[in-house]
């Protein structure tokens, strides 16, 4: 008997087992992320055949202690590999793991290289050629702290690798990841089975072979065992030839139907490709069909869901899975009372939002990613049968009441407010309960969420479970569509961080703030490109402008800026060190009407441009960073510790009768009165009165102040 490593995903090492041995394999040991095992020649090439959930079949050569390269090299060339395969052989090294001294898995796989080199040249033999692209055979290493344990690939490429799938869907789903869902589902081969979110179709293929008893490695054309010296050719045949058959023949003896849904007709017909493929494209129906409006088919019979729900983070995407996890979940209990369920998500907050308790759950990484399989058994609570035959709907549940009253408290009253001041985008929501951490702003029809870092005191879980809870209850109380719903996880401001690229979604729309017109971006940044609780100092700005030369610095989208021309400015100049935001701020003047020489555009470092630009100003309005050690800044800079720099640069540009407005977001932000002094200028304090009625409730969001020059 040959010794044996068989290799899988974490979590599937003991259904790897159970499969083991069923094909006949001897002494099984489950280890982290495989099963180790012995067997004759004629199992191994069983359990290469048929195997649903191992990735690669190691025929184990040895196993030895590596505390240094060289006992990496010394372990390896004592191992006969002439004895294995010949010197025609096309190899290649496949190192897995690194320790202390061996850093770094190339270099690894290069002295196991070297050690089968030599071993085949000390034996008077030509060297084998190493060939990455096409290998005839793979040489796997796998180094665990100082244990290394070499070997031969039996397979070749990963036995996920079926054959059938040439193209896929979006994420989709490894092949033995699939088999084992179905495998760990509970569901049976005589049962019908639906996958709602089907994708390229894999769960379903998986399941309609698992039916028709089709070995998953039938269809691949090459494999590693193929090229080793012992290989038993005859043997091989007549059980490839045997399965086959069985195959064929188990496609005609199956009983249940298999459907798949999904809303991308592209990815429905490469479903319906790797099914044929695969040998059981007659046994699946695939069809167009919403998992929102999800319809059982006809005389489903309490059949088996599986599905693997998307649960993408990327910007944007959540809200519309909140949305899309509810509505399959009440679609469940409509239409599908007395069928099981089975859902493979990295989310449990989602699984959460199908609002159905799971009867067992089974713990399976994808990848990198923590998911899980939750089996629910469709009760249908919480469904209302309609009366007079009308269709039954299922009852809503308010999620999260405290933090829903408070939001249609805060829509009653600010809705009106916003309408009558000709405003179209405002904050409903800032933390005004604690345990729900994060802002909400309309800009007209959408909604944009800013979940807050939460306290070191909160768990990670229990934040995501609450943001979730905040998705879902604001999309239930506004009403509004959840695409048009954004979410966005940002920590308070320190300096400008703001400005942090988030995505490309580039989608750009005007908005009306009073009597201007502005660009907004509300899903490539954590800010949109509209500073809402300084939209009162804006239109300050504009009724102080008129027939006046306006100067704004760290000018960002440079909304300030069109305030004042639309004001009547004779001439603006707007300076911010970001192209981006100077292109935008173009796009906000032109948006109005704003075009001309007497409209300066400057991209430049605002302190140093301070120390060095000459000009004479009227009126003046700087916002400065809190803190900022940008690169592309000269020092570092602190507005509480650099305030008085700033207006004493300022005033040297201030006409006699000039007006500076100076405001900042630094909290609890102190100006030096007795500095100012000295140099001769004076600050009123006008945070009260530019602070708008969304923002009350955070007296200290901002502070603002005039500035003026001291009279003699």
């Amino acid at each position: 008997m040959n010794q044996y490593l068989a290799i899988t995903a974490r979590g599937l090492e003991n259904l790897l087992a159970e499969e083991l041995q069923q094909f006949g394999a001897e002494e099984i040991k489950v280890v982290h992320a495989g099963v180790r095992f012995k067997a004759e020649q004629a199992t191994a090439y069983r359990c290469c055949l048929w195997t649903r959930t191992a990735s690669r079949i190691i025929h184990v050569l040895g196993e030895f202690s590596v505390r240094t390269d060289l006992d990496l090299y010394l372990g390896a060339v004592t191992i006969d590999w002439t004895r294995y395969f010949s010197n025609r052989t096309r190899i290649i090294v496949d190192f897995n793991g690194t320790n202390d001294e061996i850093r770094n898995s190339q270099y690894g796989a290069m002295k196991v290289k070297d050690a089968i080199v030599d071993r085949f040249t000390k034996s008077d033999l030509a060297r084998p050629n190493i060939d990455r692209e096409n290998p005839d055979l793979r040489i796997h290493a796998r180094l665990h702290g100082e244990n290394c344990l070499l070997g031969l690939d039996m397979a070749g490429n990963a036995l996920n690798q079926r054959g059938y799938r040439n193209r896929t869907g979006l994420a989709p789903l490894r092949e033995t990841h699939a088999a084992a869902l179905v495998m760990k589902s509970g569901w049976k081969p005589e049962q019908n089975l639906l996958d709602p979110m089907c994708g390229s179709g894999t769960i379903l293929i998986e399941a309609a072979q698992i039916a028709a008893n089709i070995a998953p490695g039938a269809q691949r054309t090459r494999w590693g065992f193929e090229n080793i010296k012992d290989f038993d050719q005859e043997t091989w045949l007549e059980m490839l030839s045997e399965a086959k058959v069985q195959g064929r023949r188990g496609v005609g003896k199956v009983t249940a139907r298999f459907f798949g849904y999904d809303v991308d007709e592209n990815v429905l017909r490469v479903a319906q490709e790797n099914a044929r493929r695969a040998g059981v494209g007659a046994l699946i129906d695939f069809s167009y069909q919403d998992a929102s409006q999800l319809t059982a088919p006809e005389d489903f019979n309490h059949g088996m869901i599986i599905s693997n729900p998307p649960y993408g983070e990327r910007l944007g995407t959540t809200p519309e899975l909140v949305n899309l996890y509810t509505a399959l979940g009440n679609r469940l209990k409509l239409a599908f009372v007395g069928s099981t369920a089975c859902m493979y998500s990295g989310s449990n907050e989602l699984l959460s939002c199908l609002r159905m308790r799971a009867d067992k759950q089974f713990k399976l990484p994808n990848g990198a990613i923590d998911c899980v399989m939750k089996t629910y058994l469709i009760t249908g609570g919480g469904v209302r049968q309609a009366e007079n035959g009308g269709e039954a709907v299922v009852e809503e549940q308010q999620v999260a009441p405290d933090f829903a009253n408070r939001l249609k408290k805060n829509m009653a009253k600010l809705g009106k407010w916003a309408k009558k001041e000709g405003i179209e985008c405002y904050r409903l929501y800032d933390a005004d309960l604690p345990e729900y951490n994060a802002a909400i702003d309309r800009y007209q029809d959408y909604l944009v969420i800013q979940e807050y870092a939460a306290p070191k005191t909160i768990s990670e879980e229990l934040a995501r479970r609450r943001i979730m809870d905040i998705l879902r209850a604001t999309i239930q109380v506004t009403g509004v569509d959840s695409n048009k719903v954004i979410l966005k996880v940002r920590e308070r401001q320190k300096g400008k961080n703001q400005y942090q690229k988030l995505a490309t979604a580039q989608h750009n729309m005007t908005v009306q703030e009073y009597n201007v017109n502005l660009e907004v971006n509300l899903f490539d940044y954590l800010d949109t490109g509209l500073f809402l609780d300084h939209r009162i100092t804006r239109r300050k700005l504009g009724q102080m402008a008129a027939g006046k030369d306006f100067l704004n610095l760290f000018a960002y989208t440079g909304s300030a800026t069109v305030h004042a021309a639309v004001g009547g400015a004779k001439s603006t100049t707007t300076i911010d060190m970001s192209n981006t935001y100077l292109r935008w701020a173009q796009t906000n003047m032109a948006l109005n009407g704003q075009e001309g020489d007497q409209h300066e555009f400057v991209q430049a470092d605002c302190i140093q441009w301070l120390q060095e630009a000459d000009g004479d100003f009227d009126l003046i309005f700087i916002d400065p960073p809190t803190f900022s050690n940008s690169k592309r800044m000269k020092e570092v800079f602190d507005v509480q510790n650099d305030h008085i720099m700033l207006l004493s640069n300022l005033k040297r540009m201030l006409r006699p009768n000039g007006q500076i407005v100076f405001s900042n977001n630094k909290r609890h932000f102190k100006m030096d009165f007795d500095q100012l002094a000295k140099v001769n200028l004076n600050a009123e304090n006008i945070s009260e009165q530019t602070l708008p009625l969304d923002f009350a409730r955070n007296k200290h969001i901002h502070n603002c102040w005039i500035i003026t020059h001291k009279e003699d």
